[in-house]
């Protein structure tokens, strides 16, 4: 959920006020300016000016009915938002059915995904022209021995598709030797072997890309859900996009034959479905199948047009930094109980920022 700070000018009829992390004194003028005005009474106190910041939490999430089938419709007295269990009042709830999206595809082209590639970039070239509008803006990265930014923000799904065909599979060489970085090929280094980066990749698209945007942001990321290697770990990941108020999709692309075939185990699926969950996005198992590939982008469009906004100010005023699970509450208009879709909770501002 983004935090947004608003902010709110206040007079006080003092000449200073303490005020702590949310309040900060006007400076004062350096020098008056003339006047021809009376001067002012002796037992007549300046007025001051101070700010106060308001932290405004920002929800994105979707509603389903116990069959699976997306509930569109609802209103703010069908719905509940809890901050560590309790209960908030709500200053704005809508329908975001057509509002901008901005959106990061992450593309695995580790080893493990070579007899999968083909496959993936026709369903997702299909997937941009058919979800991307005008006012919407999407990127898109490559992750394997490194993180490369193939294309940057476009809302132009002819360049993002030439992007998705120019990816290719690249293990280094074999070695996967590398140091992530975004636009930037494998550079040696000494240590462990780079394998493939999907942490560094979900940490990057997140603080580097998704951060400055504002609105309904999401990833959607095609891998296996494998990392080896990464700088980062999974719960880094999962803050930076939990910081930056971003959605992770991930449909999950395990050639698992080639896995058994090499004599490997396979451990992808709990971190991919860690990682969604979390976020509030969605993991779907397509396993290799092309057609369940085409099904999960159409769930994904759908679910995307079909999301609510929930916005408050916490009761919780605490400058704290510390992470405040959320919930959401639903039912319809005959009391049947609704599933909302929604990330796990947001990270409190700490003191001074």
């Amino acid at each position: 959920m983004r935090l947004r700070n608003v902010i709110f000018t206040l007079f006080v009829g003092l000449p200073t006020f303490a005020v702590g992390a949310w309040g900060q004194l006007a400076p004062s003028p350096d020098a008056s300016p003339v006047s021809n005005a009376p001067a002012m009474p002796q037992d007549e106190t300046p007025i001051a000016t101070f700010k106060v910041n308001v932290n405004l939490v920002d929800l994105f999430f979707t509603v389903k009915d116990k069959n699976g089938n997306l509930v569109p419709h609802l209103n703010q007295q069908n719905c509940t938002v809890l901050e560590d269990k309790v209960p908030q009042k709500l200053k704005n709830f809508v329908a975001e059915t057509d509002q901008p999206l901005t959106l990061g595809i992450l593309l695995d082209t580790s080893g493990s995904q070579q007899r999968l590639l083909p496959m993936e970039q026709d369903a997702a070239s299909e997937f941009i022209r058919q979800v991307l509008r005008a006012k919407d803006e999407a990127f898109l990265l490559s992750f394997d021995v490194n993180v490369d930014l193939l294309q940057d923000y476009t809302n132009s799904p002819r360049l993002l598709s030439h992007a998705l065909y120019k990816a290719q599979i690249n293990t280094a060489g074999g070695n996967g030797s590398g140091i992530p970085g975004l636009g930037g090929g494998p550079v040696p280094t000494v240590g462990d072997p780079k394998g493939t980066l999907l942490y560094d990749a979900l940490y990057m698209a997140a603080n580097q890309k998704l951060d400055q945007e504002t609105g309904r942001k999401a990833m959607i990321v095609l891998t296996d859900g494998e990392d080896e290697g990464s700088r980062m770990k999974i719960g880094d990941a999962i803050a930076a996009a939990e910081r930056n108020n971003v959605i992770v999709y991930i449909i999950l692309l395990a050639d698992r034959e080639m896995y058994w075939g090499q004599g490997m185990g396979y451990f992808g699926y709990g971190a991919a479905k860690r990682i969604a969950d979390e976020t509030g996005g969605r993991l779907i198992d397509v396993g290799n199948n092309g057609k369940k590939l085409e099904a999960a982008f159409q769930q994904i469009e759908d679910e995307l047009r079909t999301q609510y906004l929930a916005s408050y100010t916490p009761s919780n005023a605490k400058a704290d930094g510390t992470f405040r699970r959320v919930s959401v509450e639903c039912h319809g208009d005959q009391g049947d109980n609704l599933k909302a879709q929604v990330r796990k909770g947001y990270y409190a501002p700490s003191a001074g920022n």
